[in-house]
């Protein structure tokens, strides 16, 4: 009880932890004014000319270059001003990842728009088709953000895309009262779509690159004077996360690896009983986070057996050999050892290209087409981060997790 007592009442770095958090939407974003104003002049057809077009934007960008967050802080800000003009305009922003299908997709419009849809009984074109009366009859504009947008274009049949994408070629509505935004890792799945699809989506094209160490160092400053005590983390910590971060020092530019390593580095401060947040802290927490497993974990957590049995086998793959690519044959090699090793059946190979495909989309893997040097054409699969011991002891334990739960 004395232990616990004293960890309670001992004094922190922190002032405002959440601010710290990935769901935190600051009120400005540093460096994403220019693409605030991009996303602001591709709206601007909902207030001056209301439900004759059906406005649509893509965001682009590497994972931590601010995607989410600005278009978070553009709906909510366009949904005040516009409503102060007298034009009714709701946001709603949706993770592609998290409502897989596009039956899951409407409903989550449905019920952000607190409109009752019957779980069972319609269709998804029938549910749009429910959604788009009701904004008829209260005079509403919608601004639809998907967020991973391309996971969707992979993962759903072509009709399902095409008609989200093709809305008003479907629906027969005088006034157009829908629109999207589509957020993306990468273009290179919906360039891939058919080019009457394609056509309608990529109209306002608007890439987010990875942040440089200054504007890194802007950022976490910003975000220090919220969430830390005053003058509790020193200049000098913040300048190093900054360039070891930066994409112009050779980091990944993502901001969201930034502000963890930053706290982290104050939960090893406040471990050490210490009233400043130093670099020695800050190189710490950077050691304990690979720039990308600590991104995906949640994702890695969520994933059913037979994906974590190809990542175990890339991960054996790399440790073995000391190299970063392996070729799919060899891969699935691995994976097929593994599955016996542990007494599972291994998938067929038109399954693990499946996976193959998910995990890629998901970050976890980098895939590509070999070049000269390898007989014939094959895809080589490497991993996305470095392999760690805790990243390989955290997976080994999803792994046993998940065949441990079906024994039961």
């Amino acid at each position: 009880m004395d232990i616990i007592s004293s960890e309670l009442n001992a004094p922190s770095v922190f002032r405002e932890k959440a601010v710290l958090s990935p769901d935190y939407l600051p009120k400005r974003l540093l460096h994403r004014e220019d693409k605030i104003r991009e996303l602001t002049t591709a709206f601007k057809e909902v207030i001056n000319d209301p439900g004759n077009t059906s406005v649509r934007a893509v965001i682009w960008g590497r994972t931590g270059t601010g995607k989410t967050a600005t278009v978070k802080l553009f709906g909510r800000s366009f949904k005040e001003v516009v409503n102060k003009k007298g034009i009714k305009v709701e946001y709603v922003h949706i993770n592609c990842h998290r409502q897989r299908t596009l039956y899951l997709l409407t409903l989550e419009v449905a019920n952000t728009l607190k409109l009752p849809i019957p779980v069972r009984g319609l269709s998804s074109q029938e549910v749009f088709k429910v959604i788009h009366d009701y904004l008829d009859r209260r005079n509403i504009y919608v601004i639809v953000a998907l967020d991973e947008f391309d996971y969707f274009v992979n993962t759903s049949p072509q009709e399902d895309v095409y008609f989200l994408v093709r809305l008003y070629d479907e629906l027969s509505a005088a006034v157009k009262r829908i629109s999207y935004i589509f957020i993306a890792r990468d273009l290179s799945y919906i360039n891939s779509l058919d080019k009457s699809v394609k056509d309608h989506i990529l109209r306002n094209i608007i890439e987010f690159k990875p942040y440089s160490s200054s504007e890194l160092y802007d950022i976490l400053r910003d975000r220090v004077t919220e969430a830390f005590q005053e003058n509790a983390v020193m200049d000098e910590t913040i300048r190093y996360i900054a360039d070891v971060n930066g994409f112009d020092k050779g980091g990944s530019g993502n901001a969201r690896l930034s502000i963890e390593t930053l706290e982290l580095a104050g939960e090893i401060a406040d471990r050490e009983r210490s009233p400043i947040v130093t670099v020695e802290h800050a190189k710490l927490a950077n050691s304990k986070l690979n720039q990308e497993a600590s991104i995906i974990l949640d994702e890695i957590g969520d994933l059913e057996l037979h994906n974590l049995l190809l990542i175990k086998a890339v991960m054996n793959l790399t440790k073995r050999y000391k190299d970063d690519e392996f070729p799919m044959g060899r891969v699935e090699e691995e994976y097929q050892q593994v599955c016996r090793d542990l007494g599972e059946e291994p998938r067929r190979h038109t399954q693990v290209y499946e996976y193959v495909r998910r995990l890629r989309l998901m970050g976890v893997l980098n895939t590509r087409q070999s070049g000269k040097g390898l007989r014939g054409r094959t895809t080589l699969i490497s991993l996305a981060f470095p392999v760690t011991q805790d990243l390989e002891d955290y997976v080994n334990k999803q792994i046993r997790v998940r065949i441990n739960t079906r024994e039961e």
